[in-house]
């Protein structure tokens, strides 16, 4: 009762709000405004529904990222960060303006768990909505077939279900590939309360397997894979500090300093405490002559312009041409 009493206490802090609002309803597929678009019931739906399965309590992370106002005083960010049993980090940020709305959602299990992370990157600014959906796995599926078989078998019905409503993105780099599911939603569409609605529906599915999977998890004894297991975890934040898209949204908004504080000590917080390897030791192929990080997104220049999994989850990409 406690933790409930806590997590009602941190969620009345993100006032919930109508996924649409200001419609046509008559006219179903409708064009939307982005200020009529809100991501708050996709956090409250993954907060009351982890409560059900968990004792959720504060993080304290939660001391220091709240909220706060962009640089052109009109955009807000709001952070909440929780922790549980097997579930080392729970966090959301939002982003909220008339021109934007942003969401970042992930769940981070404890490293002695091997299960994927919970991944939910949206993005929406006029009639653009950009999103990734997926449960990022620890290990490499595409080399490692035991992770696969074990974590998403199973669930490739539904990835093929969400596949087809919600259509590849275009292209996507072969560096960022290697973090993704064959499960991942990769797409882009326009604003219409029919997207919104099967987004809705997907961000639930999605959340409620990896609810599964954490409640069916079982923690790592052995020495040799506990080490493995924690590395993937460290390698897997390394890189997305370090290469995530929206950091250069998030220094626009907030300046530098804060977008990689926030970026490092609160979106991918564990880089200091998981582990001692840096970018260039995890990823060596980004070197500069002068030892610092290339900062292109990808090296390789090989990217997959459609879905580079079948329907099997089984991966093709590599019969594909650049």
């Amino acid at each position: 009762m406690e933790s409930y009493v806590s997590l009602l206490s941190f969620c009345s802090t993100v006032k919930p709000a109508p996924l649409i609002k200001n419609c046509n309803w008559r006219k179903r597929n409708c064009v939307l405004q982005v200020s009529a678009v809100s991501y708050q019931k996709f956090i409250h739906f993954a907060l009351n529904e982890t409560n059900h399965h968990t004792v959720v309590l504060p993080s304290p992370l939660q001391e220091k990222y709240g909220s706060m106002v962009a640089m052109d005083g009109k955009t807000r960010l709001g952070m909440l960060s929780f922790e549980a049993p097997k579930i080392r980090l729970l966090r959301s940020m939002s982003i909220e303006s008339e021109t934007i709305q942003v969401l970042d959602f992930a769940a981070f299990p404890e490293p002695e768990y091997d299960i994927p992370i919970f991944c939910a990157n949206f993005f929406t600014a006029a009639n653009t909505n950009i999103i990734v959906l997926d449960l990022n796995p620890l290990h490499n599926v595409i080399i490692h077939r035991d992770y696969r078989e074990k974590y998403y078998n199973h669930l490739i019905p539904l990835g093929v279900k969400y596949s087809e409503l919600l259509p590849w993105g275009g292209k996507l780099t072969s560096e960022s590939i290697k973090f993704f599911s064959p499960i991942v939603i990769w797409t882009k569409f326009t604003s219409s309360q029919s997207n919104y609605d099967v987004l809705y529906s997907a961000f639930m599915e999605y959340y409620k397997a990896w609810l599964e999977l954490m409640d069916q998890a079982v923690k790592e004894t052995e020495p040799s894979q506990l080490i493995r297991d924690c590395e993937a975890q460290h390698r897997y934040l390394t890189w997305r500090a370090e290469k995530d898209p929206g950091h250069a949204f998030l220094k626009r908004l907030i300046g530098e300093k804060h977008a990689k504080d926030i970026l490092r000590s609160f979106l991918f917080s564990g880089i200091n405490e998981l582990g001692s390897k840096t970018f260039l030791d995890y990823f060596p192929e980004y070197r500069c002559e002068d030892g610092t990080v290339n900062e292109k997104r990808s090296i390789i220049g090989k990217s997959y312009e459609t879905r580079p999994w079948n329907t099997d989850g089984e991966f093709i990409g590599n019969n594909f041409r650049n």
